[in-house]
């Protein structure tokens, strides 16, 4: 009798241990199930649908249906002139076909300010804002900052001539000679046959072309006329205002202009002599020419 007792005793306590073993796992089952919901669901994020680039795109490249792809965008980081619709990024029709006209990277957003117009090539007018206007300057390699400009960067240009001031001469240049800054921070939109902002490396250019205001061409085209322009390149972040700058050889050297006295011509005196006896009289009389 007490070997049954004991073996109900034995099988009693092992299945209370396997129905506590079972209840564990089931347990442990339902939060990692739990843990992998919440997991899934995240915060919630509202997204739109816009086009990106499915590969590297160079300036110059035509858009087509296959370098683009939709993907989700979040809305709360999305970016000014994206495209959602094939119809606005790939209008129909042969000659409609987008120009890229800075390079982008792999599942980059195609905004509005990195394509043209529908059929327009990636020229220098899709550079002009309203009311600008395209003027080439010539430059060498002094006047042009030794190669180092670039498509899309900010030049101050100064103008150097004659303009008839007196003052010291040395060889090679006339007398009245000056060194004037005409214009601040001009946009650079090509540099010889290139208008592409993503050109690395120095390029040995012979003339550059700036975006100006009509009245800003007249002045440059008369300064170019009578002169000589050079360039020099403003920094990227620097958005100081440069002042009047005007120097000729007398202010480089730190000279005065040297005082001309006139000298007023001494009055004529005319004389005559008379003899009395052995004396000799002078005396002042009117001068006749």
């Amino acid at each position: 009798m007490r070997a049954v007792f004991g073996l109900v005793l034995i099988v009693g306590i092992g299945l209370a241990g396997f129905a506590v073993y079972m209840v564990n796992a089931m347990l442990e089952n339902a939060q990692a199930e739990a843990d992998r919901l919440r997991a899934s669901q995240g915060p919630s994020i509202k997204t739109v649908e816009v086009y990106v680039a499915t590969k590297p795109l160079a300036y110059g490249h035509r858009l087509t249906k296959e370098d683009v792809k939709l993907v989700q965008f979040p809305t709360a980081s999305l970016p000014e002139g994206v495209f959602s619709t094939e119809e606005a990024l790939i209008p129909e029709g042969k000659d409609r076909a987008r120009t890229v006209l800075r390079n982008m990277e792999k599942h980059e957003a195609i905004l509005e300010v990195k394509v043209t117009a529908p059929g327009e090539d990636a020229g220098i007018t899709n550079k002009l804002a309203h009311g600008m206007r395209a003027f080439a300057i010539k430059v060498d390699t002094s006047s042009g900052v030794a190669g180092f400009l670039r498509p899309d960067d900010r030049v101050d240009i100064y103008w150097t001539g004659n303009i008839g001031r007196g003052g010291l001469r040395t060889e090679g240049q006339s007398e009245g000679d000056v060194t004037k800054l005409i214009e601040t921070g001009v946009k650079l939109i090509a540099v010889d046959q290139t208008s592409d902002g993503n050109t690395t490396g120095a390029i040995l250019a012979r003339t550059v072309t700036v975006a100006a205001s009509p009245q800003q061409v007249a002045a440059l085209a008369q300064a170019q006329s009578t002169g000589k322009l050079t360039l020099s390149l403003v920094g990227a972040t620097d958005d100081s205002v440069a002042e009047a700058i005007e120097v000729d050889q007398t202010s480089l050297l730190g000279l005065a202009q040297a005082e001309v006295k006139q000298v007023e011509p001494e009055a004529e005196v005319c004389t005559i002599r008379t003899r009395r006896g052995s004396e000799v009289i002078i005396s002042e009389i009117p001068c006749t020419n």
